[in-house]
Formats: C-alpha cells, sequence, structure tokens
C-alpha cells in the first residue's frame, strides 16, 4: 500500500527529556491512522515534527515521497487538542484570514466556508464572536479552518472534546467522508470506542518508544485468545457445570441475557477448535448465545502498556 507519511528513526529530546526514542511510522494513504499512547508518551512531540512546529534531533519524516519541507504546511491541516482561535475576533472574519493563511485566495475561501457553513448548519454564526459561542460551536468552527484548504493529510488530536454525542457523531461521519474523498487522516485520541469505529491502522507510543503498529484488524488477530463467551441451557444444571468446569478453563461471563442460562467463558486448548466446543455443549443442553471473545482496542491499548 502506498504511503503518505514515512518517519524514520525520528528521536527529540527536550534537555534531559527523551520526548522520542528512534520512532518510525508509516501512514497509509486514504487511512484513518490512529496515533495512540498513554499522556506523555510522545504523540504531541510527534505531531508537532510533522508539522514543523518543533525539528527532530535525528531522523526524517516524508510527505508524499519527498523530504517534508517548510511550504508542505498547505498540504497539512492540524486540529490541535488545544484551540487556537482568537476569541474577540468574529466567526467570518477569522475564517476568512486562517484560509488566506493556508493559500487560499479570499474568493476561494468564501466559497468553501459557505458550503461547509450550509454543510454543518451554522451559517448564523458568521457574524458572532467566538467569545459568544459554547465549546463545541467554536469546535466546529476549528473543524471547518483544519479541513478548508483540502489538505491531503490531516491531523485530529482529540477531535470530539467539547462535543455532546450528536455533534460527535457528526464530525466522526465528516472524518469518514473526508476519508472516502482521498484525504489520509492521523487521528490521536484516548477514545478507544472512536479508534474502532474509525481506524485502519494503528501505532501505540509509549515511553517515547513505538510499541506496536499495524492493520487494526491484524493486531486484533494476533491478540485473540481462542475464548468464546457462552450460554447453555441444561435440565441437569449442576452436572453440566461440574462437567464443563473440569473439561475446559473457565471464567465467570457477564453478558446479558432474559434467558436462565449457564454463562462461562472458555479458552480453548490450541487443538480444540470452535466447532469441537459447540458439539460438546450442545451435548449438553441448548445452546443460546455463543460469542468469540474479540479483544478490543482498549483491551489490547491496557494490555501491551502493562507488558511494556
Amino acid at each position: 500500500m502506498e504511503k503518505l507519511l514515512v518517519a524514520n528513526n525520528v528521536s527529540k529530546s527536550f534537555g534531559d527529556y527523551k520526548a522520542l526514542n528512534d520512532v518510525s511510522i508509516e501512514v497509509p494513504k486514504g487511512s484513518i491512522f490512529g496515533l495512540l499512547g498513554p499522556n506523555g508518551a510522545g504523540k504531541t512531540t510527534f505531531i508537532r515534527i510533522i508539522n514543523q512546529i518543533t525539528m527532530p534531533d535525528s531522523g526524517s519524516v516524508f510527505l508524499d515521497g519527498q523530504p517534508l519541507q517548510p511550504n508542505d504546511v498547505q498540504h497539512i491541516g492540524y486540529l490541535p487538542e488545544e484551540r487556537g482561535l482568537y476569541k474577540s475576533m468574529k466567526v467570518g472574519e477569522q475564517a476568512l484570514y486562517l484560509a488566506q493563511l493556508k493559500g487560499l485566495s479570499k474568493q476561494q475561501a468564501k466559497e468553501r466556508l459557505k458550503y461547509w457553513f450550509d454543510r454543518l448548519e451554522i451559517g448564523g454564526w458568521w457574524d458572532k464572536k467566538i467569545q459568544e459561542l459554547s465549546k463545541g460551536m467554536a469546535q466546529k468552527i476549528q473543524f471547518v479552518v483544519t479541513v478548508l484548504h483540502q489538505p491531503k493529510l490531516l491531523i485530529f488530536d482529540e477531535p470530539f472534546s467539547g462535543f455532546d454525542p450528536i455533534n460527535a457523531n457528526l464530525i466522526k461521519d465528516e472524518i469518514l467522508k473526508l476519508r472516502d474523498d482521498g484525504a489520509t487522516v492521523i487521528f490521536s485520541t484516548h477514545r478507544m470506542e472512536s479508534v474502532e469505529e474509525m481506524c485502519d491502522h494503528i501505532a501505540l507510543i509509549h515511553k517515547s518508544n513505538k510499541i506496536l503498529d499495524g492493520k487494526l484488524i491484524d493486531i486484533k488477530r494476533a491478540y485473540k485468545s481462542n475464548t468464546f463467551e457462552v450460554g447453555l441451557i441444561a435440565s441437569e444444571a449442576t452436572m453440566v457445570d461440574a462437567a464443563i468446569k473440569e473439561r475446559f478453563d473457565v471464567s465467570p461471563a457477564t453478558f446479558k441475557t432474559i434467558n436462565d442460562e449457564l454463562k462461562y467463558r472458555i479458552k480453548l486448548p490450541e487443538n480444540t477448535s470452535a466447532n469441537d466446543l459447540v458439539s460438546y455443549l450442545t451435548s449438553k443442553g441448548q445452546l443460546n448465545h455463543f460469542v468469540e471473545v474479540i479483544p478490543s482496542a482498549n483491551d489490547i491499548f491496557i494490555e501491551t502498556i502493562q507488558n511494556n
């Protein structure tokens, strides 16, 4: 798969503090790439290097096959976690100003702003000052000025902060549409449910080091443990319960059900298949629930951090 952004062996220190240690990351074109890690891991430093706010001590960064250059700022849209709108300026005046800083003519900016203001139903905010808006309303303006110049690379740092669930879902859908229209997205968040919904690839940074990366689905496959949640109705429940616990590695299951079932989380040995388990359970009773336990992004995040 063709890469839009490639970082090779990037390191950065601030005095005696090592913010990034020999980090290499490849972001495929047309993907949503989750940049994950605990607070202080080095994610923001990496993002600032991409935006040339700070420079690496060593290593290299390539955008679309070429070494990163100062004028590449016109090809990048960056929504920082700490928002940066001028509170006393009017919304329209500020949006036009920021659009022209990204290389758009005033006429281009007006046309694209009309599109986005209509799309997000915020046309009536043009003459309002930022300080008159709620946090979520100001966040919509920040989103618009981030994407307005149609950059090939979009970087969103906690983009849903300040949004209610309805507007968070609206912005999520817009980010997915931008990806579908050809943009490449780096998405940094602590909301693992958003990673599940949106990210094709992820990289996990911890204590300044990259400790995991790849396609999210491949990582999930690598972390799954041949474990299944099952619900079984058995006439001889006590005997069946004892037999299952003797034969398998069993732990309690907490899924919700409307039936009075025996509920288990069963981890199978290496040479036992799901079909083997189904055959055994159906010989003991009525199998009402059978689901493979696939590790979530949150499970993978916690397990990987705890083991490194």
